[in-house]
């Protein structure tokens, strides 16, 4: 294993850079310092994930390509929240809600990178302090963020913080997905998801409470089905043109939550998770307006968790650590 470093392009001023680890095989990923951005995954010398090459396009993209999300992931209801008793406010980013941590949340942050080299695997891990009134959430946070690939081919992240008082904590890794030859189409992407039900949404895509079953759906991927006939089912039954949605499912180091495939190779990633929740989103983050060719996933606690009972606890009081990962397996078969 081995990790290089080079000078990815500068953000205000000050050189960001990327992190290259490399496996016996010569495969790699790679990392960004603005962000903590999941820049590549490239196996057997093709791209797993939809990737920009020049900094200045992260900048830019309203995607939230490969990046870090936090400290809370999706969508909280009228940007506020009761926490241990007392009412917050966060900052509103879309309509009146706060999205992905708001504005100043952890894609818009520069992160300090270490790195650590063992026989078999290699890490970058990402640490920043962010004050209460840098981002406007309570408490100020003690995060890092570690990227580890192996000589298998896996790929972890582990997102863990400290607080000096109780906060929220959600963070997930805003990834996109095509496994296909030249990642041109989703045409030969197949999902599969161990879910049963996913979350009913407002129009704004905030939970109401509610989940909705997902058998006889285009949202049903119990099955490995292709994105584009799961497209044509939704469109037919509920005249949407995309997939935006939030699944309900059981949190396993063992059993992965979703794997995806494409069905013109042997290529396959297993995703497995410690939380109840995966967000999948369909996207063209290169040409808004051509079809989509790429598969966001983003594992993470239930969006809007602390608006809701039962969705899942994420709070984090000072003197507590909490850690989340999400693992990522690649295989042939």
């Amino acid at each position: 294993m081995q990790i290089t470093a080079d000078v990815f392009g500068q953000h205000n001023g000050q050189n960001i850079n990327r992190y290259t680890i490399t496996n016996a095989a010569g495969n790699f990923i790679q990392v960004s310092e603005l962000g903590a951005t999941w820049t590549n995954y490239n196996v057997n010398d093709h791209p797993l994930v939809a990737h920009f090459d020049k900094l200045s396009d992260y900048e830019t993209t309203p995607f939230c390509l490969g990046m870090s999300i936090g400290r809370v992931a999706g969508r909280i209801t009228k940007a506020k929240a009761t926490i241990d008793g007392k009412e917050y406010h966060f900052d509103a980013n879309e309509n009146d809600n706060t999205l992905h941590g708001g504005p100043h949340g952890f894609a818009n942050l520069v992160w300090k990178a270490e790195q650590s080299v063992r026989e078999h695997d290699a890490s970058v891990t990402f640490s920043r302090n962010i004050a209460s009134s840098e981002d406007h959430f309570p408490g100020d946070l003690d995060a890092r963020i570690t990227y580890t690939f192996n000589d298998d081919n896996d790929v972890s992240i582990n997102f863990s913080a400290a607080s000096t008082a109780t906060t929220l904590f959600n963070p997930t890794c805003h990834i996109y997905w095509n496994l296909t030859e030249g990642q041109k189409t989703l045409d030969n992407q197949l999902l599969k998801i161990n879910s049963t039900r996913r979350l009913d949404l407002a129009p704004d895509k905030v939970p109401t409470g509610k989940f909705t079953k997902l058998a006889g759906t285009g949202y049903d991927f119990s099955e490995a089905r292709d994105v584009p006939s799961a497209l044509a089912d939704i469109k037919s039954q509920y005249d949407k043109k995309e997939i935006d949605d939030i699944y309900e499912v059981k949190p396993s180091d063992s059993d992965p939550i979703a794997v995806l495939s494409d069905k013109a190779s042997n290529r396959h990633v297993a995703i497995y998770s410690d939380r109840n929740a995966l967000v999948v989103f369909t996207a063209n983050p290169f040409d808004d307006s051509k079809p989509y060719n790429a598969l966001a996933t983003e594992a993470q606690t239930l969006p809007d968790a602390i608006n809701h009972d039962g969705f899942g606890d994420i709070t984090l009081h000072p003197g507590d650590l909490k850690s989340y990962t999400i693992k990522y397996h690649y295989y042939e078969a």
